[in-house]
């Protein structure tokens, strides 16, 4: 296991990334199970500190290379790990990891919860039975939904996580909207900046499954910086970024 602590780590490492991790098994065939823990998560502490740089990994991703997850749970994260090491064959897993989430009560999970058999590529919307509106999301910024929902006492939003983008989970992800049949709208929503994240990856793909609904997005502008080296800055896009999933989305 590789773990990174904090700082933008992708650019530091990227010669051995594109030409070990992503390509090793393509070029030489060569396996690894290597797992990458990288820091990811838009928390107000500036450019190096928030952004792991989903987008490159996803760009790497071909020919079920690799792995690229982010879990949102307790649970979710130690099967993550317990797949890795008990699955026949090997591949490079990279894990988007938590921040503020290590402590956040939301990403706790009940001891029950660690004696289901495996890890779920889609966590599904188990709260609101017939929502109107379906956001999807990765990571912290879902618990920031579900909390804002929560506050709202909003019956007509659904939250679904997908907790492995990579290889993409079509089958469990068009079962979970075809169980929401009566939501109007689909809304892929990120904390990253429109021309960063996995929102190039996922829009494309959503749309194909969404049985002809729209999919509209919810972003950060373009940026040429992770983040803002502001923590007042930040406090406010992040408000505004919820306050637009709750609302009118932009294409």
């Amino acid at each position: 296991m590789w773990e990174a602590q904090f700082g933008d780590l992708a650019n530091g490492a990227q010669i051995v990334i594109d030409q070990f991790i992503a390509a090793g098994e393509d070029k030489w065939g060569l396996l690894s199970g290597i797992v990458m823990l990288l820091p990811h998560g838009y928390e107000g502490q500036g450019p190096e500190h928030s952004s792991a740089r989903i987008e490159r990994y996803l760009q790497l991703a071909a020919r079920d290379n690799m792995q690229v997850c982010q879990p949102s749970t307790a649970t979710q994260y130690f099967h993550l790990l317990r797949r890795q090491v008990l699955r026949p064959w090997r591949k490079p897993l990279v894990v988007f990891t938590p921040k503020s989430m290590l402590r956040h009560p939301d990403a706790s999970s009940s001891v029950q919860d660690f004696s289901r058999p495996h890890f779920l590529n889609v966590l599904p919307e188990t709260e609101i039975a017939d929502p109107k509106r379906l956001l999807i999301c990765t990571g912290k910024i879902g618990h920031e939904l579900r909390m804002e929902r929560k506050k709202r006492k909003d019956d007509s939003i659904g939250i679904i996580f997908i907790e492995q983008l990579y290889p993409w989970p079509e089958a469990e992800l068009m079962a979970e909207l075809q169980r929401h049949a009566n939501a109007r709208e689909i809304v892929w929503v990120q904390e990253e900046p429109s021309n960063m994240g996995a929102l190039w990856f996922v829009v494309p793909r959503l749309k194909r499954i969404s049985g002809g609904r729209p999919v509209l997005t919810v972003k950060r502008s373009a940026s040429a910086s992770p983040a803002t080296g502001s923590a007042k800055a930040h406090d406010m896009e992040q408000k505004t970024l919820i306050e637009v999933a709750f609302g009118n989305p932009t294409k």
